[in-house]
């Protein structure tokens, strides 16, 4: 008699952990990957980006892009940075972008071409900040203007002779900076 008792227990046990499997709700990662539109989405949004992006802003950087490879490493990369079952395979954001001298407005227009590629693709807004936010920070490996400077700047600018105290003559050399740790 305990066998048999024994027995449903276990069968109910595992009805129920199969219910709760079933029931349970997508991870947010996987969530997040549908609201992209998963894989076939990842790639309208690589393409409508690569469309949008042949505008005199930033047609520029991409005159000598494989677009057959672009595509594929832009939806792969997205794909990854929200956490979906996609691995980016390509080369550092700093190695592919060094050499193109992108500056600030180059920049804010790709994003904005993609924010564009993403509404015409009705990615949710919530989704769209989730990989802007994953994205925001590599602007430090992407950026890289002709014209960046060839030292690491202070942390906190230097006082304009204007911000000088009254008993420093404001055309007196400035003090040497402590170094930064």
């Amino acid at each position: 008699m305990k066998q048999i008792y024994a027995r449903i227990a276990v069968a109910a046990s595992l009805a129920a952990g199969a219910l709760l499997f079933v029931a349970a709700p997508a991870s947010a990662d996987e969530a997040l990957y549908r609201q992209f539109g998963g894989e076939d989405g990842l790639q309208r949004i690589a393409d409508d980006l690569i469309a949008n992006s042949f505008n005199p802003r930033t047609a520029p950087y991409f005159a000598k892009v494989s677009v057959k490879r672009l595509r594929v490493q832009l939806a792969s990369h997205f794909c990854e940075q929200i956490g979906g079952p996609c691995k980016y395979t390509g080369s550092s954001m700093k190695n592919v972008h060094a050499p193109l001298h992108i500056d600030r407005a180059a920049f804010n227009a790709l994003v904005e071409n993609l924010q564009a590629a993403m509404d015409k693709n009705a990615v949710p807004f919530r989704a769209q900040n989730q990989l802007l936010a994953k994205l925001a920070p590599m602007y430090r490996e992407i950026e890289n203007p002709r014209d960046a400077p060839s030292v690491v700047p202070l942390r906190e600018p230097l006082p304009s002779p204007d911000d000088a105290p009254a008993d420093i003559p404001a055309d007196a050399p400035p003090a040497a900076a402590a170094p930064t740790p």
